[in-house]
């Protein structure tokens, strides 16, 4: 026998026994070596097949960057934020900063916001990004980007529940800190009809789970239209530092009732 065709046949033989061992123990080979370099990329999937929950994914160049980017920073800093407060949420969340500008001094905290996420987003992420690292209690604030593309209030608050569940799955007593959504305005795509609806399921989300304390940090923010006052919210839906500061004031009554 010719030695290259040989040595080419023994190395497809050695491919296709390694394929067969993964395949009996029931694991697809190259579908698996896929999705794990997926996951330690941190890409958001390709399409919602995967994901669990309902509605929007965002997918748009910009956010698949920066969702890459801050997952990144997340693995890296995971063993410093084991047994941290958890702060989940999108842009206004990750816009506090990763050391909140120092408003939880005496707190151990970490910021798991992304730019642009979805409630959707944050349940596909939940295990890596905040359950691994058994955390002391979760602060959540989502749901504005969902009515940007459309979301019904439902299905929002569908996908918070299903959150909700993972969490208590994962530690039955652990503080889940649940945020109303903050007013914007029709004019980002976020009137203050659907942000009041979304508002009134949470807080049934909120009556029906010991675990779930809601804070109202809706009407501290909201004018007498029920929208957002630029002199808190410049764009419309960012918070400025005086924002951010009557945030930490709504916050602080619960976190000292629950000796966080």
């Amino acid at each position: 026998m010719n030695p290259r065709r040989f040595s080419g046949l023994r190395v497809l033989c050695v491919f296709v026994g390694l394929e067969a061992g993964m395949l009996s123990l029931g694991l697809p080979a190259i579908a698996q070596d896929d999705t794990a370099t997926a996951e330690k990329q941190f890409l958001i999937p390709e399409t919602n097949e995967s994901m669990a929950g309902t509605g929007p994914v965002r997918r748009y160049d910009w956010m698949k960057q920066v969702w890459q980017r801050r997952r990144s920073t997340f693995d890296a800093r995971s063993q410093q934020d084991q047994n941290a407060i958890v702060f989940l949420g999108d842009s206004i969340t990750q816009g506090w900063a990763d050391d909140f500008r120092g408003a939880f001094k005496n707190r151990k905290v970490a910021n798991r916001g992304i730019s642009g996420d979805t409630t959707r987003g944050m349940l596909y992420r939940l295990k890596a990004d905040v359950l691994d690292l058994d955390p002391k209690a979760v602060v959540m604030l989502m749901g504005t980007n969902d009515l940007e593309e459309h979301a019904s209030p439902e299905t929002i608050a569908s996908n918070v529940r299903l959150i909700v569940e993972a969490l208590n799955a994962h530690d039955a007593e652990m503080p889940i800190v649940l945020c109303l959504v903050m007013p914007s305005s029709e004019t980002k795509s976020r009137p203050a009809s659907q942000i009041k609806r979304i508002n009134e399921l949470l807080t049934e989300i909120a009556n029906e789970n010991p675990t779930v304390h809601l804070v109202d940090t809706w009407t501290p923010f909201a004018n007498e239209h029920g929208d957002a006052k630029e002199e808190e919210f410049p764009d419309l839906l960012h918070p400025n530092a005086a924002g951010y500061s009557k945030w930490k004031a709504a916050l602080e009554p619960t976190l000292q009732k629950l000796n966080l």
